[in-house]
C-alpha cells in the first residue's frame, strides 16, 4: 500500500492546514526541548479510495514528535496526522502499514506510536449517533471502537487510548463567503455582541514577544478560573519566535490582544496556515466581561484569516454536544455561536511497539490522568 517511504529533513514537510503537522510546528517542539522526525511516503490512489477514478500516486509525509517518558523510554507521537485520510474500510489497514515502515525510523527504546487523527469519526457519519436535535451522542464502547477500527488489519494490534490529547471536537467555520455574509452565519446574539464590543471601543492589536507578560497574565487567570492545565510562559515564547519561513510549511503567527482604554481584556495565538486559520490559544480577563471583548477578538481573528486568504477558520475544541455538564459546554456555547459546522474526529489510537513495556504504561497514564505530551 506505502512505498518510497523515507525519511526527510523537517523542513520540507509539505504545506498543510494542519499546524501540528508542519515545520513551524517541529521547530516550536524543538525549542521545547522534544526531537521531531518527518518522513515521507507516497501511495497508488486506488488503493486509498475505492471509487478512485485514477490510478496515480499521492505524496504525502508524516510529522513524529518523540516523547521521552522516563530515563529509559519514549515514545512516538502523530499530532493530526497522517493528513492524508483513506476510506474507511481501509483506514486500518493503511495506519498498520505506516506503523510497520515508521519503526525503522524510530529509536530502539521507543515503546509505541500514538496517533492523534484528525480523521472523521465512524459514528459522526451514522444518524444513529445523533438524537431528535442532531446533537451528536458520542462512540460506542471502547470494545466496539477498537473492533471497528481493526477490522482488516493483519494484527489487530490498535488500541484505543484512555485520553486524547488535542481536541477530538471542533468547529469550522466557512470564510469563502464576503464578511457581511460569514456574520450572517452567525447567532444574532453573537453578531450583536461583535458590534456591542466595537460599540464600547473595544479595539484589537497584533502584538508580539514584547507583550508576553501581558498575554500570560490573561492567561493565568483564565487557568485559575477555569481549573485547566497551566502551560509555562516557555511555551508561548517558542510559538511566537518559530516562524520557519524558510521552509516548505511555514506559518503565520499573530498575538491578538483585545483591549479598552489600553486595558488588556483578552487574547489569544491565531495560527495561519495553508488554507486555515486556527485559535489556538485563548485566555480573557474576569473583569469588564460586559465589554464582550472574547467577540471582537474571534471577529478580527476571522478577518485576518480572510486576509490572508484563508477559507476555513478552526475554533479549535469544544464540547462534543450541549451538554450543561460537560466541563467544555461554556466553550461550546461561546463558539457554536460564530456559525460553522461541529466536526468529530477520532482521537488518539495507540500502536505498541513493545507490549509489556506499552502495557506499564497504559496503566501508569491512567493512574495519572494522562501525559501532555502534545
Amino acid at each position: 500500500m506505502l512505498s518510497d517511504v523515507c525519511r526527510k529533513g523537517v523542513d520540507e514537510l509539505y504545506q498543510t492546514p494542519i499546524v501540528q503537522q508542519t515545520a513551524f510546528w517541529s521547530h516550536v517542539k524543538n525549542q521545547l526541548g522534544a526531537s521531531t522526525v518527518a518522513v515521507n511516503f507516497k501511495s497508488k490512489r486506488k488503493r486509498l479510495f475505492l471509487d478512485a477514478a485514477s490510478d496515480d500516486y499521492i505524496h504525502s509525509d508524516v510529522l513524529v514528535i518523540l516523547q521521552q517518558i522516563n530515563r529509559h523510554d519514549c515514545i512516538a507521537y502523530v499530532p493530526y496526522g497522517p493528513e492524508i485520510e483513506p476510506d474507511e474500510e481501509i483506514q486500518g489497514r493503511f495506519l498498520e502499514e505506516m506503523s510497520e515502515s515508521l519503526r525503522s525510523f524510530l529509536p530502539l527504546n521507543c515503546i509505541l506510536i500514538r496517533y492523534d487523527l484528525c480523521w472523521e469519526s465512524y459514528w459522526a457519519k451514522d444518524s444513529a449517533h445523533f438524537d431528535e436535535h442532531a446533537n451528536w451522542l458520542g462512540e460506542p464502547e471502547i470494545n466496539a471502537q477498537e473492533l471497528r477500527f481493526n477490522f482488516n488489519t493483519a494484527n489487530w494490534n490498535f488500541q484505543k487510548a484512555h485520553f486524547n490529547i488535542l481536541p477530538s471536537n471542533t468547529i469550522f467555520v466557512n470564510l469563502k463567503p464576503d464578511e457581511q455574509t460569514v456574520l450572517k452565519g452567525m447567532k444574532p446574539k453573537t453578531r450583536y455582541n461583535i458590534g456591542l464590543s466595537l460599540k464600547r471601543g473595544v479595539e484589537v492589536r497584533s502584538a508580539g514577544l514584547e507583550s508576553m507578560a501581558v498575554w500570560y497574565q490573561l492567561y493565568k487567570e483564565t487557568a485559575a478560573r477555569n481549573n485547566f492545565f497551566l502551560n509555562d510562559i516557555r511555551y508561548f515564547e517558542a510559538i511566537l519566535k518559530a516562524r520557519a519561513e524558510h521552509t516548505s510549511s511555514p506559518a503565520e503567527v499573530r498575538l491578538l490582544i483585545a483591549e479598552s482604554d489600553k486595558i488588556p481584556l483578552a487574547a489569544m495565538f491565531l495560527i495561519l496556515t495553508g488554507n486555515r486559520g486556527s485559535y489556538l490559544y485563548g485566555a480573557s480577563s474576569s473583569t469588564n466581561r460586559n465589554l464582550m471583548a472574547t467577540y471582537a477578538l474571534q471577529w478580527e481573528a476571522m478577518k485576518i484569516s480572510k486576509e490572508f486568504g484563508c477559507t476555513e477558520y478552526d475554533m479549535f475544541g469544544v464540547a462534543p454536544n450541549p451538554d450543561t455538564a460537560h466541563p467544555l459546554y461554556g466553550l461550546y456555547k461561546f463558539k457554536i455561536g460564530f456559525g460553522g459546522d461541529i466536526y468529530h474526529s477520532m482521537g488518539c489510537w495507540d500502536y505498541p511497539l513493545q507490549e509489556e513495556k506499552y502495557n506499564q504504561f497504559k496503566s501508569a497514564e491512567l493512574l495519572s490522568q494522562g501525559f501532555h505530551i502534545n
